[in-house]
């Protein structure tokens, strides 16, 4: 496994790293936010839920309680309410569909193809989001089914990110990839 560097506190890298619980809620998040509030967001979360991260026990919460640590301040993400449904769903549906266990998704998976069914069945998972987490788990947790290649993001993207300086040097080639398709 590789180091994680979407953020700048070591911890939150360290959790999405350990934990594909934590990679699948940052992912989640990841969206009308900068990078590094998404990925924080499963650390700060697991903070305000007493040190606990579980699909369980998220998929469990009353809705208004999650929603209210959503909202505490500084706020999980951008539009938290929203957010908070859906990481709640997406716990609901790893429950329902895999014990709970986020790397069951694709521990038994052989083919990209395969996984990337299993992806864009996620709440709010698109082909976007799927392609990100074929990409971050060959390039970071070293799942490369038959055919994963043809899956990768071809855009600058959080796949890229191999060192702290990663992000500053994303943020820079996504500019210029958008410069240059218009």
């Amino acid at each position: 496994m590789q180091d994680i560097y979407f953020t700048a506190i070591p911890e939150a890298n360290a959790l999405l790293a350990d934990d594909a619980y934590a990679l699948l809620v940052g992912l989640t998040l990841y969206q009308q936010v900068p990078t590094e509030k998404a990925f924080a967001g499963p650390y700060v979360l697991k903070e305000r839920l007493g040190g606990t991260l579980d699909a369980s026990l998220v998929a469990a919460m009353d809705p208004e309680e999650l929603d209210a640590v959503f909202r505490e301040k500084p706020a999980l993400h951008r539009f938290p309410t929203n957010m908070a449904k859906r990481v709640q769903s997406v716990s609901q549906f790893l429950v329902d569909e895999y014990g709970g266990d986020a790397s069951a998704i694709w521990s038994d998976v052989s083919t990209a193809d395969a996984l990337q069914t299993r992806l864009v069945a996620i709440p709010g998972f698109g082909e976007y989001k799927a392609r990100l987490t074929i990409g971050v788990l060959a390039k970071h947790y070293g799942v490369k089914p038959r055919g994963y290649t043809k899956h990768l993001p071809d855009w600058p993207s959080i796949v890229d990110i191999k060192t702290p300086e990663g992000l500053v040097e994303l943020k820079a080639r996504k500019k210029a990839w958008k410069a240059s398709r218009s």
